[in-house]
């Protein structure tokens, strides 16, 4: 099962010409996965980084924009996690309105100790959130190793 929630294109978000300006919609992508960590996993995005003393950074962040969005539009964002490494996490995010894909989105998330800013295998207790969320999703992978980008 995916996760979803939505948002309403502001003002904000938009350009002169009143379309998101494309830098806008990682923003979008950002909360949602702050959302998704609070909502399913149970652990706060903000007391992982604040009190914690680990981050979870992007790795890589790869989109691909189909149509643009526009003031007023209801944005539908859907996170739905792939593959959960030693310290990875590969996520991916539609964002679509009235049923027309808007942007498709793949994410490597690290877990990394703030200290230092290496990778660290991910707490046992959000790992096995992780996967139970990863299993919920249906077709992805766990895997005990790296990940295949080295991080």
């Amino acid at each position: 099962m995916s996760f979803t929630t939505t948002r309403k294109v502001r003002f904000e978000h938009c350009d002169p010409a009143g379309i998101v300006f494309y830098p806008r919609y990682f923003e979008m992508l950002n909360a949602c996965i702050e959302d998704w960590f609070d909502a399913r996993l149970g652990h706060s995005f903000g007391a992982i980084h604040v009190t914690g003393g680990h981050a979870v950074p992007t790795a890589r962040c790869e989109v691909r924009f189909s149509a643009p969005s526009r003031i007023e539009d209801r944005l539908t964002l859907t996170l739905r996690p792939v593959r959960l490494g030693r310290s990875s996490l590969d996520l991916k995010i539609g964002i679509t309105s009235e049923g027309e894909t808007r942007l498709q989105a793949d994410f490597t998330l690290v877990h990394v100790a703030q200290a230092t800013g290496r990778p660290v295998g991910w707490p046992e207790p959000l790992r096995r959130a992780i996967e139970t969320e990863i299993a919920r999703a249906g077709d992805a992978s766990t895997t005990e190793g790296g990940p295949p980008h080295g991080s």
